[in-house]
C-alpha cells in the first residue's frame, strides 16, 4: 500500500492511492495516479505554491517509480486554509508526461 509520494522533493503522506495505465489517442501508454492528502493551515501556502507548478518530478518510494507528471485533476475541500488550525482534504490526479516537456 502506497502511503507516500514525493513531488519535487516535497514528501506527502497520502491515502486512497490508485495507479493505472491509460492510453492516448495515438496508442501511447502513460501512468496515472490519484491520491488524497490533508493540508493544515500551516502547510497551506507551501503546498498551494508547489501545486501551482503544475508539472512535477514524481517519486513513489514504495514502488521505486520516478517520472515526470502533470496535474490532470485537482480538488480541495477548502479554498482558504489561512484560518488557524484548519485542515483541508486535497485530492490530486497526476498523469505522466514526456520528459522533454
Amino acid at each position: 500500500m502506497v502511503d507516500e509520494v514525493v513531488l519535487n522533493d516535497v514528501s506527502l503522506h497520502v491515502t486512497n492511492f490508485h495507479a493505472e495505465s491509460v492510453e492516448d489517442s495515438e496508442g501511447g501508454e502513460y501512468r496515472k495516479v490519484s491520491f488524497d492528502f490533508k493540508v493544515t493551515s500551516e502547510e497551506y501556502h507551501d503546498i498551494t505554491t508547489l501545486l501551482y507548478q503544475m508539472v512535477f518530478e514524481l517519486k513513489i518510494p514504495e514502488t521505486r517509480e520516478e517520472y515526470r507528471a502533470e496535474i490532470f485533476n485537482y480538488s480541495t475541500s477548502l479554498t482558504n486554509l489561512y484560518e488557524e488550525n484548519a485542515v483541508g482534504d486535497f485530492s490530486l490526479t497526476l498523469i505522466e508526461v514526456d520528459s522533454q516537456e
